[in-house]
């Protein structure tokens, strides 16, 4: 584990570490072409903006000169990120302008536009003439536009009036758009993703935009899948069009290369005739030998060029990225290429912004932030209420992350025209994501949606998708079986059925500038403003505490995890992962939830998370990581808080050993009291017999002496095309090179040569947005620095006071772009991350405990209902009548066990404590008071045989929030109480399972 203050080279390089293996993984150049008319154009040069409402702006002639020069993509309001909450952003109409001429070879051929996304609602123009609109603000689209062209060298207009108005409203409908949330969805208006210019022969595949072409594309998937023998059936499905005046008659051919760009299958489908103006979709298929599975971690992408030949010439060719790999969704689990995968990763909102820039950042700087995801050992990102934009979609499928891909809602299920609005928005999202392995849950709604509506998305997924291995589902759905995964937002869910995963878990907030309340600025855990009237101290915490809040919520669901029963959790995601422009409820007006912050600079939560989930369901590589840092004051006494997936972890301080930890949660030793004195303080974790498996370190820094810069930059170099970003990271040093915990010094930057200053993050008044002067945190702190389209030396320099000034000097390299049109596309230069290897043939779990089947059940009242304690359906429970002192219910086994555990999910149990017995056969087994948790209630005891369990309350019940659970919209009425406290002096269970122990893993 990296020590937050070992020297600053170690730091970098760990924090780098997952750019490094993306450049190592793989080639640095895209596989040659094979021939084709076809081209595609990098359409995001030169373009000119005015924000405000313009009369004539659409106009040929119109004078643009004064307008600001931008390259996209590109949001007007980007000044804002992070500047001011999200409700709050400047809204309103913006233009955008491109001046272009085609090249020599469109002639007489048919050019496309393609829009990645527009922000909310954008008219486009073709030489004054409107060609058409998008209204969702969210999905891709795109339009014909030869017939509003002039002639190859002559220049043409091209202009979108944008407007981001938040109550923005559908035309046809009136309604405005569930997504256009103010909480969830922020609002970086105008251009802010990528945009294409296509140009293709009449006769042509179409493009994956069904808005505004109403077309779908190229479809490549595999099936029949043979993991051990590396073997799979790929099919590769491209619709065609034929808009030339006379009937076509073409070949269709695909070509399969591997991720170092060797060929690796050529396979044909029948010639096919087209009519003039008919569409088809053809198909060729082939079995494939040797492949390399797409996994988590290991991003191993094959490039599949589709091609039409006329003669035995190639006319048209669409070249598809993609990954094969299998999946299975049922009796609970989730299987990634016939392995048990519990999900663990992050709900992160899909504007996944950086400040003062929005979500609109080069390709290697998605595959950056993504990629740390990856190092915390994430396996799944759960974007959250919006589809993400393709950036974000491609950079998963290279640095090997899953995701869970929303449609676009708000909080509840909605009827009319805005439930339609959302299924439009499916349709859109499936047809243009669904060549990307990395997609495999497509997400119905943020809320439990009907039945109704949940099988009319499976319908959309299935006319579409049919193939793709992707489950569709949607938040709860804990009772339709028509989903196929759900889960809760907050709580644990289990099921032997379709999978159960937390949407979003742990959602307390923390500054990373706050180590604990004795290091400087020395805040008081939980101190800050009131939310709403409500102490908000879980959203004003330190590292340390919010560290271990990740801590104990994730053991709830590694406790349930596959291996514990027939009834498991498929694991949750964490909200958020790095900290975001969206609603807050602490101190600061942006959500510090994250486990990295806004520069992507890590927290002590990364660290945790990083120990909990190196595995795809047990623990599979030993780590130790000791939360916060070594640098105190004489006479500090603290407790030192170690996250280790060890079975027991000693303490040393300068080689003296402390003893052993306290455990709790499994994964973390508490250490009371510990005096600090300087030099080294060491974690060393041990297995069960006593071997030492993993190690972690802090050294005392010295005084501080130096500042450090250290940039980072694309794979492939910095690009002066006016988008590129350096991410330059700045460290108060010691005379050894050794990051200064506690530092907190102002630094000043001095930016010379062609480049645009962005800034970082602090805190302090307007959050240091834009500030040429900022401090550091923790000793560091990070800033973006944008080129421009001139080429040429960056120097950035830092300067604070009493410390060694530092210099960085970046070379931005030319990026050719000739009458509005570049060739390089963005980030087709990016290899994958094979870091993680592929999939491990061997089992992911130990079976831990055994389930023992119920038979029967009889209770002391509502015996009617009794059974719906334990029939897999969470939102079913059984309570006994109010008024009846030792009410119990007992079920009888199919046969005689050894029952060592019984797991209670217990009527309001997140405030409710029941005081009760368990009898094994008339013997009492257990005595005590359940606890409040956010699901499952094990109780554990010495193993009693028998084949009749029963459980007795033995007093009354109490009730109390022990989680301060606030909800931001009004709470809805409730589909069932099982999450309210049941009646003073009742016994309540939702859940019962009754387990005895499985061999060789014996309780005491």
């Amino acid at each position: 584990m990296l020590p937050a203050c070992s020297s600053i080279a170690a730091a970098w390089r760990y924090e780098l570490l997952v750019m490094l293996l993306i450049i190592a993984a793989g080639p640095q150049t895209q596989a040659a072409l094979p021939a084709s008319a076809r081209h595609k154009y990098n359409f995001n040069p030169t373009w000119k903006v005015y924000v405000g409402e313009v009369a004539g702006a659409e106009a040929v002639g119109f004078d643009d000169k004064r307008w600001k020069p931008v390259t996209l993509p590109w949001a007007w309001n980007e000044n804002e990120a992070f500047r001011k909450d999200i409700k709050d952003l400047s809204t309103g109409i913006a233009w955008y302008r491109k001046h272009f001429r085609l090249p020599k070879s469109a002639a007489s051929k048919k050019v496309l536009v393609e829009f990645e996304g527009v922000r909310q609602h954008g008219q486009v123009y073709v030489n004054g003439q409107l060609v058409g609109e998008h209204e969702n603000g969210v999905m891709a689209f795109g339009f014909d536009i030869t017939k509003y062209l002039k002639p190859a060298g002559q220049e043409n207009v091209l202009a979108v009036r944008t407007n981001n108005d938040w109550d923005y409203k559908e035309k046809k409908s009136g309604q405005s758009y569930q997504w256009s949330n103010r909480n969830f969805n922020a609002n970086y208006g105008g251009i802010p993703k990528n945009v294409y210019l296509h140009v293709v022969e009449p006769l042509h595949q179409t493009l994956p935009l069904y808005a505004g072409l109403s077309t779908t594309g190229v479809y490549v998937y595999a099936q029949d899948f043979n993991i051990p023998a590396r073997e799979a059936t790929v099919t590769a499905e491209a619709q065609v069009v034929n808009e030339d005046v006379k009937a076509r008659t073409f070949e269709y051919e695909v070509q399969v290369e591997d991720a170092a760009g060797k060929p690796v299958k050529t396979f044909a489908g029948p010639a096919t005739t087209l009519q003039p103006g008919e569409t088809k979709v053809v198909s060729a298929s082939a079995r494939l030998s040797g492949l390399n599975f797409w996994s988590w971690g290991y991003g191993y992408l094959y490039t599949v060029h589709t091609v039409l030949k006329v003669n035995g010439k190639p006319t048209d060719v669409v070249t598809t990225r993609t990954g094969f790999r299998k999946t299975e969704f049922g009796n609970g689990l989730v299987k990634l290429n016939d392995r048990v995968l519990q999900m663990h990763g992050y709900a992160q909102r899909t504007s996944n912004e950086w400040p003062a820039v929005g979500l609109s950042v080069p390709a290697w700087l998605s595959d950056y932030s993504n990629g740390l995801m990856v190092e915390s050992n994430a396996n799944l990102v759960r974007w959250m209420h919006v589809t993400p934009w393709k950036q974000d979609i491609e950079s998963c499928d290279r640095v090997g992350l899953l995701q869970a891909m929303p449609a676009g809602d708000a909080e509840k299920d909605v009827t009319g025209p805005r439930w339609t609005q959302r299924t439009a928005l499916m349709r859109e999202a499936i047809i243009y994501n669904r060549n990307n392995p990395s997609v495999v849950f497509y997400e119905g709604g943020n809320e439990s949606i009907s039945t109704e509506h949940m099988l009319e998305l499976k319908a959309i997924r299935d006319k579409y998708d049919p193939h793709g291995g992707r489950a569709i589902g949607s938040r709860e759905m804990l009772d339709i079986d028509e989903a196929e995964y759900g889960g809760e937002m907050l709580y644990i869910n289990k099921s032997a059925k379709h999978p159960m995963w937390a949407m979003e878990y742990s959602r307390d907030e923390g500054l990373r500038k706050y180590w604990d309340e004795f290091s400087p600025p020395y805040h008081k855990e939980g101190e800050g403003p009131l939310y709403k009237g409500a102490s908000a101290a879980e959203y004003n915490h330190n590292q340390d505490a919010h560290a271990r809040e990740n801590v104990m919520r994730w053991y709830d669901y590694w406790h349930e995890r596959p291996g514990t029963g027939k009834r498991v959790s498929s694991g949750g995601v964490n909200i958020v992962f790095s900290d975001t422009n969206t609603h807050y409820r602490g101190a600061e007006n942006y959500r510090r939830s994250g486990e990295v912050d806004a520069l992507r600079i890590a927290k002590d939560g990364f660290y945790a998370h990083q120990v909990m989930w190196d595995g795809w369901v047990d623990s599979e590589r030993a780590r130790t990581h000791i939360m916060g840092h070594w640098n105190y004051k004489d006479r500090v006494k603290k407790d030192v808080f170690v996250v280790s997936n060890g079975e027991k972890v000693e303490l040393l301080l300068n080689g003296k050993s402390l003893r052993f930890g306290a455990p709790s949660h499994r994964f973390l030793y508490t250490f009371k009291d510990v005096q600090w004195q300087p030099g080294t303080i060491q974690a060393v974790s041990y297995d069960a017999q006593g071997r030492k498996t993993s190690e972690a370190e802090h050294q005392t820094a010295g005084a501080p002496v130096a500042l450090k810069l250290t940039a980072n930059t694309s794979p492939s170099g910095l690009q002066a095309n006016g988008a590129d970003l350096a991410l330059v990271q700045v460290e108060v040093v010691d005379a050894q090179g050794r990051r200064c915990p506690t530092a907190l010094d102002m630094v000043n930057f001095t930016l010379a040569g062609p480049a645009e200053w962005r800034g970082g993050l602090a805190q302090g008044p307007d959050n240091y947005i834009l500030a040429k002067s900022l401090p550091v945190e923790g000793g560091v702190n990070r800033v973006l620095v944008r080129t421009t389209p001139q080429a040429g030396t960056i120097k950035l320099t830092a300067t604070a006071t009493g410390l060694k000034p530092a210099e960085v000097s970046l070379k931005s390299k030319a990026t050719p772009q000739r009458n509005g049109l570049a060739e390089q596309l963005p980030g087709v230069d990016l290899p994958g991350n094979l870091r993680r290897g592929p999939t491990p043939a061997t089992p992911s779990f130990t079976v831990s405990r055994i389930p023992v089947a119920i038979s029967k059940v009889a209770a002391s009242s509502n015996a009617a209902n009794a059974a719906l304690s334990y029939d897999d359906n969470e939102l079913s429970e059984w309570i006994s009548e109010k008024g009846q002192p030792g009410a119990w219910i007992q079920y009888e086994l199919a046969r005689p066990a050894a029952i060592s555990e019984v797991a209670m999910k217990l009527t309001g149990w997140r405030s409710s404590i029941y005081p009760i017995r368990i009898l094994v056969n008339g013997k009492e087994a257990f005595r005590g008071n359940t606890e409040r948790n956010l699901g499952y209630f094990t109780a554990t005891f010495p193993a009693q045989t028998g084949q009749a369990v029963r459980i007795e309350l033995t007093g009354t019940s109490r009730s109390q929030d022990a989680y301060n659970i606030k909800e931001l919209v009004p709470e809805k009425v409730p589909t069932a109480v099982t999450d309210k406290p049941g009646p003073v002096g009742t016994l309540g269970l939702v859940e019962v399972e009754l387990y005895e122990a499985a061999a060789g893993q014996a309780r005491p």
